[in-house]
C-alpha cells in the first residue's frame, strides 16, 4: 500500500489527462492517484478508465453527476483517502500549473521536516507566476496578502491549491462543516488548519498557467474569496475548533 495519494478534480481536461497521470507515476515515490470526475462532457473519464487497465493498482477513480464545486471535490478525495489511510494526501490540478515534479518536495516537507500542511507557494520567494496576465497576478497577489492580514496566518500564498497534508490534519478537521465549494475553499481549508494548531509550512514553486484546456477561473472566484474570508474571520470568534494531538 502506498502511503501517498494525489487528488486531481477534473472537468473537461481530455487535453491534460493522461500526460499528467503518466507524468505522477513516473515519478519514484509510487504516488498513487485519484481522480474525481464531475462528469466531464469530453471524455475524460474514458481515457482514465483506459489508463486504469496499465495502472490498475495505483490509478482510481470517483465519478461525480455534473459540476458540483472544487470544494466538494476534494472532501469526497479527502474522505476516500482517510477510510484507505493514505499518511499524505495532495490536492493539484490537472492542467499541469503544478509541476509534478514538485510532488517529492511537498511530500518531504511534511514526511521530513514537520509540517503537517505543505504548500506550493508561488509568493514565498517574490512573485512566481508564469503565462499569466499582470491584471491576473496582481489581483491573485494582492488578494493572498489581504487574506493573510485578515486572517492573521503567517501564509504568503492563501489561495494556493497545491498542496500535501498529513492524515491526521484532515482526521481532525470537521470536513462536513467546510462551506466554502469554490477556490474560498482553498482558504477555508488553510484557515481551519491554522487554527487547529497544525504546522504549515511553505515550499516555493514555479505556477505555469495552463497550456492546453480551458481556464475555470473567473471574477466570481474573487468575489468569494474576498467576502468569504471576512465571514470566515468572523465565525471563527464564535466557533471551537479540535486542536491537533488532543485525545
Amino acid at each position: 500500500m502506498a502511503k501517498s495519494v494525489v487528488i486531481i478534480p477534473t472537468y473537461n481536461e481530455k487535453e491534460n489527462i493522461e500526460n499528467i497521470i503518466r507524468a505522477v507515476t513516473d515519478l519514484k515515490e509510487g504516488f498513487h492517484i485519484l481522480i474525481i470526475d464531475d462528469g466531464s462532457p469530453d471524455g475524460t473519464a474514458d481515457i482514465v478508465k483506459k489508463l486504469q487497465k496499465e495502472f490498475d493498482d495505483r490509478l482510481f477513480m470517483v465519478q461525480r453527476q455534473g459540476k458540483q464545486g472544487l470544494g466538494t471535490a476534494y472532501i469526497a478525495g479527502f474522505k476516500w483517502a482517510i477510510e484507505r489511510k493514505y499518511d499524505f494526501i495532495f490536492e493539484m490540478d490537472a492542467d499541469f500549473s503544478h509541476n509534478p515534479n514538485d510532488l517529492p518536495r511537498l511530500l518531504h516537507a511534511c514526511e521530513s521536516e514537520g509540517a503537517d500542511l505543505a504548500i506550493g507557494s508561488r509568493y514565498i520567494s517574490g512573485v512566481n507566476v508564469v503565462n499569466w496576465p499582470i491584471g491576473r497576478v496582481l489581483m491573485s497577489y494582492f488578494a493572498s496578502k489581504y487574506v493573510k492580514i485578515v486572517t492573521g496566518m503567517k501564509v504568503f500564498d492563501t489561495t494556493a491549491g497545491f498542496k500535501c497534508y498529513r492524515r491526521q490534519v484532515l482526521e481532525t478537521i470537521n470536513l462536513d462543516a467546510i462551506r466554502f465549494k469554490g477556490y474560498a475553499f482553498q482558504i477555508e481549508m488553510k484557515f481551519t488548519t491554522f487554527k487547529c494548531g497544525f504546522t504549515i509550512k511553505e515550499v516555493p514553486i514555479v505556477f505555469v498557467n495552463r497550456v492546453l484546456g480551458t481556464s475555470k477561473m473567473s471574477g466570481g472566484i474573487f468575489n468569494e474569496a474576498v467576502w468569504g474570508v471576512l465571514k470566515l474571520k468572523l465565525r471563527s470568534y464564535f466557533k471551537k475548533y479540535p486542536q491537533k494531538n488532543a485525545a
